[in-house]
């Protein structure tokens, strides 16, 4: 699919979070609706500037030097250039778990960490691969995006649970029938409102991570490099123990770390299902192949 495709993807899918928005904001009021829209607006920001720190201080991760990790710095220096953003900052994990994600609130700021356990399982192409991923979420800004989609979220969230409170008690003193339509409807609203913006904040975040695995492709040159980098990491992944604590961040990293299964399961995830990644990668590498032929 081309890079426009996901940009209007992201666009329709920010349009729905935005039409959730309006309509519950529509049902409580506009002045209640303005103070949430304030407080998240706020939340979201501060979190945007601060996550590469709070993300960073989480998971333990500490800056290396040229001169301590000089191939992977190589690697950064020589994607960053074909990516044509400034070299982003390099730091480790000292962690078995075979992952790696980026995060900054622009390129000036952009941030690659990796752990010690997808630096031992993967081959220097794959790893390579992997680093073209990270730096393209860097590229297409996608801290900026997913920041945006949460705090429309939760501005519907926080609205969801005052109408919610509205309804409810303000309902029960109500006795034209009209009224009490309209208190069930916004009840209805309310509790609805929440799931749907939260399963298109999710459809967002998976149509982000497709759109980084065409542009880390196109960056690296090696689609093909990146998906048996992918089937890899799901296999380290689903071999975690369940008694291994899962990371909140898990939206950052470029496999999930919480296993899915089913449909539903899926559905509710950040990222696609790897199958799905790996098929794209699979075509975008067959269609190179019949452009070079």
């Amino acid at each position: 699919m081309h890079r426009w495709n996901y940009q209007l993807k992201t666009v329709l899918l920010l349009g729905a979070l935005s039409a959730v928005l309006i309509a519950i904001g529509g049902m409580l009021g506009t002045t209640s609706l303005y103070v949430f829209t304030v407080l998240a607006v706020v939340l979201n920001l501060s979190a945007y500037f601060l996550s590469d720190r709070l993300v960073l201080r989480l998971h333990r991760a500490h800056e290396v030097g040229p001169a301590e990790a000089p191939r992977l710095h190589q690697s950064v220096a020589d994607l960053a250039q074909a990516a044509g953003i400034p070299k982003p900052r390099v730091f480790w994990m000292d962690d078995d778990h075979a992952n790696a994600f980026a995060t900054g609130r622009n390129p000036k700021h952009g941030v690659v960490a990796v752990t010690r356990g997808i630096v031992e399982l993967l081959t220097p192409r794959e790893l390579r691969a992997v680093l073209a991923h990270e730096l393209a979420h860097i590229r297409n800004r996608d801290i900026l995006v997913a920041t945006i989609a949460a705090a429309i979220a939760a501005v519907v969230t926080y609205s969801a649970q005052a109408l919610q409170f509205s309804a409810l008690f303000g309902g029960a003193q109500q006795d034209d029938e009209h009224d009490q339509s309209s208190t069930g409807s916004g009840l209805l609203l309310a509790l609805v409102a929440p799931l749907a913006a939260m399963l298109i904040q999710l459809g967002v975040s998976r149509s982000r991570e497709l759109h980084a695995d065409e542009t880390g492709a196109i960056v690296s040159g090696d689609p093909l490099g990146l998906a048996s980098a992918l089937e890899k990491l799901e296999q380290s992944a689903e071999a975690i123990s369940p008694d291994v604590p899962q990371p909140a961040t898990a939206s950052l990293f470029i496999v999930n770390p919480l296993r899915a299964g089913s449909w539903t399961m899926n559905l509710f995830s950040t990222h696609p299902a790897t199958t799905q990644r790996v098929h794209r990668l699979l075509g975008l590498a067959r269609k190179w192949q019949r452009v070079a032929a």
